[in-house]
């Protein structure tokens, strides 16, 4: 198929970071590290924290006295997240599989996982990973999208649907891990505190199409043998030619250990 179907599969760190700075991402990102309530002088972990983008806002919440934690298994996003940090003296940098927390136990008073469970192995022992590095009273922040709910508006609904289909059964480890977050967490044995949802609306076609993957997923789908090649062109040129709208819906869930 032709390259040009749709943006190119970005480079992973430059997607986190242009996705953090969105008006979606600083939106639902200030309201979990609101609802975390970090303080002075505490541990906080960032759990799979890619190239840093919330270490610095953790660095300053927790002050001299305190310690970010930030894990990631990523060498590239690890040194994007260390030159973020480099003068930030609270923030350590530590490279591991978020399965097994480089941390000790009972020695984190703060924690945040944000869409990264959709994506690993096993979400249940990531938690239960994250349950023995908290200590008693430690609160938790957890957020991941429900691909399941993502709509994009165009004529052919019977495409939209089958290209929502194909991201949540296919493109995505754990699509639906949104709407599961608190009960993995209560059977990890945190309490629930909050839970919210929100939902991001994209009214750009070019942003939709480099945060959601709407060409090189659809593109992905045709290769599959999913959706006819004709059928998902049709609909992918429709969607610039038109008004444009997508959503999905982003779960965030607060907790205490």
């Amino acid at each position: 198929m032709s390259t040009t179907f749709g943006s190119p599969r970005p480079d992973a760190a430059a997607y986190m970071m242009r996705a953090a700075a969105s008006a979606a991402g600083r939106s639902y990102k200030q309201e979990l590290i609101q609802l975390l309530d970090v303080q002075l002088g505490q541990t906080a972990l960032d759990v799979g924290c890619g190239p840093g983008t919330d270490l610095p806002t953790l660095a300053e919440r927790v002050g001299v006295s305190g310690t970010v934690i930030g894990v990631d298994r990523d060498p590239v996003m690890l040194a994007e997240a260390r030159r973020r940090t480099s003068e930030l003296p609270a923030v350590q940098i530590r490279e591991a599989d978020v399965h097994a927390l480089p941390v000790e136990p009972g020695t984190v008073d703060r924690a945040k996982i944000d869409r990264v469970l959709m994506h690993v192995n096993d979400p249940a022992a990531v938690l239960e990973q994250l349950h023995l590095a908290t200590r008693p009273g430690a609160r938790i922040g957890l957020a991941e999208p429900d691909w399941d709910t993502l709509v994009v508006d165009a004529e052919d609904l019977d495409t939209s649907r089958a290209f929502t289909r194909y991201t949540a059964s296919e493109v995505v480890r754990h699509a639906t891990i949104g709407r599961s977050l608190a009960r993995y967490a209560q059977q990890a044995g945190f309490t629930i505190e909050t839970v919210r949802a929100t939902t991001p609306v994209f009214l750009d076609f070019q942003d939709a199409d480099h945060t959601l993957g709407l060409g090189r997923n659809m593109q992905q789908a045709v290769q599959d043998g999913y959706i006819a090649e004709v059928r998902g062109r049709r609909w992918f040129t429709s969607l610039f030619e038109k008004p444009f709208f997508a959503s999905f819906t982003l779960v965030t869930v607060i907790c205490s250990r």
